[in-house]
């Protein structure tokens, strides 16, 4: 999912227009044996008219993953409506999802227990062996499998951080079920076998940084995982490994090829998509510690993805004119789908449009074609909720049932393109733009965690009494907060 840098942006002068951050919301903690407290813990900070749409909101999206589960395989949709493969990323965010549906009482812990399992189970028996199309090798699973089957689809890669992000819903699942009963048992016991085969020091041809994958017919592909982007829970679960923990230079290595600068008037980490500033953060709680990198900058990993949120939408208010509708409450740039790719005349400008592109703003690359992801919005909940909730509020007022339904919103939406188009993905609204028909796993599991840990802190509290996790942390340098209250083991 890493994606090179393309145009460069030179930095900006601050804009006065983006809303100074509000102090983040704490969760309180539940009190014990009860699965519905998690629910009930939710912080008064929020208004009324917010919880509720949060509500409605993370419905909605568990409504997304509930629907889409292989009853066989325990695989998850990589999209819908569109028939499309399985996406092991997909299968980690709906491993995250079933715990917080217990939570809120829309699922039983039993189904909870039984859809868990029905993955867990597969993973554990599924082919681990260099033929074409087994499901994975060495511990790693290609990027996407045959709903029904589990094997390999066509010639995909064996994905690291693929894997790694399938692993944090893994390991939350071995955390979260914690009860003595036997079901439970089978998960945690399940969930830390899978971790403990994954061969982190095998994916290392060049080390100590981690690849990005590997195929049987043309082994290692010739790229490393180097420079900040959503493979930080690579390197935090590859130094957490009990079995196959690689060195802690890997984490140097990656930090040493980092760029910070400034845009929109704040200094960051750049990556331009936002996806990157949120996907590891889905699972890892990083309020509050901070490695040597961020110790020199004075912030956290939490800060930097607060800091991208607030500068990509400074950047959509200055740049209202350059495309419809954007602007304070309309904003969001990250991977999606796209129209078409093509050049297109629209309000009497030449516009180059893309399909699914990595879409993102930042001092190290701009890459915008009027197409908005809700799901950049959603994965920023606990980052700067006093403006990504209104955005996906606003969303949800403006365009109504072209951009969000029973199932949540769509992937993206893109409200400058508003002519007719022949062999196009999604559908044109004359007068509100173009719409993408699908919804994808890998937005509506941000969307769902990110709104619970504003919420109530579900994930990163159970993670963080994670044994791996805390290890992968601590190898990696990081101190301070809540780390430095638990003690690696």
């Amino acid at each position: 999912m890493a994606l090179a840098a393309g145009l460069a942006l030179a930095s900006s002068a601050p804009s006065p227009a983006y809303a100074a951050p509000a102090a983040h919301i704490r969760a309180t903690r539940p009190a014990p044996g009860r699965d519905r407290a998690h629910a009930a813990a939710a912080p008064s900070r929020l208004s009324r008219a917010d919880a509720a749409f949060l509500d409605s909101l993370q419905q909605a999206t568990f409504r997304w993953f509930r629907n889409h589960q292989d009853p066989v395989t325990g695989l998850t949709d990589d999209r819908a409506p569109t028939p499309s493969f399985a996406s092991i990323s997909a299968v980690g965010f709906a491993l995250t999802a079933w715990p917080i549906g217990v939570a809120h009482g829309w699922i039983t812990r039993a189904e909870a227990r039984e859809r868990t399992l029905r993955t867990l189970r597969f993973f554990a028996r599924s082919v681990q062996d260099t033929t074409p199309d087994a499901t994975g090798y060495r511990g790693f699973y290609y990027h996407f499998l045959d709903m029904h089957t589990g094997r390999r689809f066509r010639d995909v890669e064996l994905s690291t951080v693929d894997t790694a992000l399938l692993m944090g819903g893994v390991l939350f699942c071995a955390s979260w079920f914690d009860r003595a009963d036997a079901q439970e048992r089978e998960i945690r016991a399940t969930a830390e076998s899978l971790y403990a085969r994954v061969d982190w020091r095998w994916a290392q041809p060049r080390p100590p940084s981690v690849c990005h994958g590997w195929t049987p017919e043309h082994g290692f592909l010739p790229y490393d995982w180097r420079g900040y982007d959503e493979a930080m829970i690579v390197y935090v679960l590859a130094l957490g490994s009990p079995t196959h923990g690689v060195d802690p230079a890997a984490w140097g290595e990656w930090t040493s090829t980092y760029r910070w600068g400034t845009f929109e008037g704040l200094e960051q980490l750049g990556f331009a998509p936002l996806f990157g500033h949120q996907y590891s953060q889905v699972w890892l709680d990083l309020r509050g510690v901070h490695d040597e990198f961020m110790r020199a900058h004075h912030s956290t990993y939490f800060e930097n993805s607060r800091r991208a949120t607030l500068a990509q939408r400074a950047y959509a208010i200055r740049d209202s004119a350059a495309f419809r509708d954007y602007g304070a409450s309309i904003w969001g740039l990250t991977a999606c789908d796209g129209p078409l790719d093509s050049t297109l005349t629209l309000d009497g400008r030449a516009r180059e449009l893309h399909s699914y592109w990595p879409r993102g703003a930042s001092f190290t690359t701009v890459r915008d074609d009027g197409t908005i992801a809700p799901a950049a919005a959603g994965g920023a909940l606990p980052f700067a909720p006093e403006v990504a909730i209104p955005a996906l509020r606003a969303m949800r007022a403006r365009y109504g049932a072209d951009v969000y339904g029973p199932e949540g919103f769509v992937d993206a939406f893109n409200p400058t393109l508003r002519v007719p188009l022949p062999n196009h993905a999604g559908h044109v609204n004359p007068a509100l733009g173009w719409f993408d028909v699908d919804r994808l796993g890998i937005d509506q599991g941000p969307i769902l965690a990110m709104a619970e840990n504003l919420r109530t802190g579900l994930v990163w509290r159970t993670l963080r009494r994670n044994p791996h996790v805390v290890r992968g942390l601590k190898r990696a340098g990081f101190r301070g907060g809540w780390l430095d209250r638990v003690a690696a083991r």
